[in-house]
């Protein structure tokens, strides 16, 4: 099947069952008692509404998250929340798309801003069904702390279970820190996010062809030792980088009263 008529059905698919899917959303189901199951924080040295803007705007956040391919806005009713549809492209002829519905504050006395999101997915080539989640922006004496919460249901029964636990839920973290500190280097270091996807695969590739070489022209033992340090050598400044992430909650973290309301709806 054609890719783009893969989506649009997929798409089509989601906004008929997008209300069923939401009503279904449960807080027992989604929650680790108050704490969501990733977690994931970085500090942006940059102005408040540049921030926003580069996370809430879908043209820009798709640009430097790593996790979607496509975001877009759906027509907004009165008074209504903003419904969405999100897409991830993994191959030329696989595309997986959900939809989903979010709110935000941005004007609370503490200068702090939430935004709060559901998310569900009717594909059955996806192996995250339905989820929730947060991203909170604290201004701080140095930058803004911005972090987010979110967690998710998998499908595909015990198999989807396993696979989440080893495989796609440390994939999903990984990429929201890498693209948490590629949205850092762009807000504070003004390199659009094309631009430091190239650098991190420079790199990436040049840490893997030392090792290699060290491999042919030297010896094994060397390029065992040669890819350690490759791995453990520090990435440079203008390369993203999941390391730079605080990946663990801090004690008593917990999602916003937003995202709760939401889930009662």
């Amino acid at each position: 099947m054609c890719p783009d008529r893969h989506l649009e059905r997929l798409l089509k698919c989601g906004l008929r069952c997008g209300s069923r899917l939401e009503r279904s959303l449960k807080p027992c189901c989604l929650y680790r008692g108050d704490a969501m199951g990733l977690y994931v924080e970085t500090r942006i040295r940059a102005d408040m509404e540049v921030l926003w803007a580069r996370t809430q705007e879908p043209d820009e956040h798709q640009r430097w998250d790593l996790r979607f391919t496509e975001i877009d806005h759906l027509p907004r009713a009165d008074g209504g929340p903003q419904r969405f549809r999100y897409a991830t492209r993994l191959l030329p002829f696989l595309v997986i798309a959900g939809t989903g519905v979010t709110a935000g504050e941005r004007r609370r006395a503490d200068g702090e801003r939430v935004s709060a999101l559901r998310f569900a997915s009717p594909d059955p080539l996806s192996l995250l069904k339905e989820g929730s989640g947060y991203w909170r922006y604290v201004p701080s004496g140095d930058g803004i702390r911005f972090l987010t919460g979110y967690d998710y249901r998998p499908r595909w029964g015990r198999f989807g279970r396993f696979a989440d636990r080893w495989v796609f839920r440390p994939l999903m973290g990984w990429a929201t820190a890498w693209s948490f500190d590629r949205l850092r280097l762009w807000c504070e270091a003004g390199v659009s996010p094309g631009r430091l996807l190239a650098h991190w695969l420079a790199e990436s590739a040049l840490r893997l062809l030392v090792p290699v070489l060290t491999a042919a022209l030297v010896s094994p033992a060397v390029a065992v030792a040669t890819a350690v340090a490759a791995l453990l050598l520090p990435p440079s400044r203008l390369t993203p980088a999941a390391r730079r992430c605080l990946r663990t909650a801090p004690p008593r973290t917990s999602a916003p009263a937003l995202l709760h309301t939401m889930e009662a709806a």
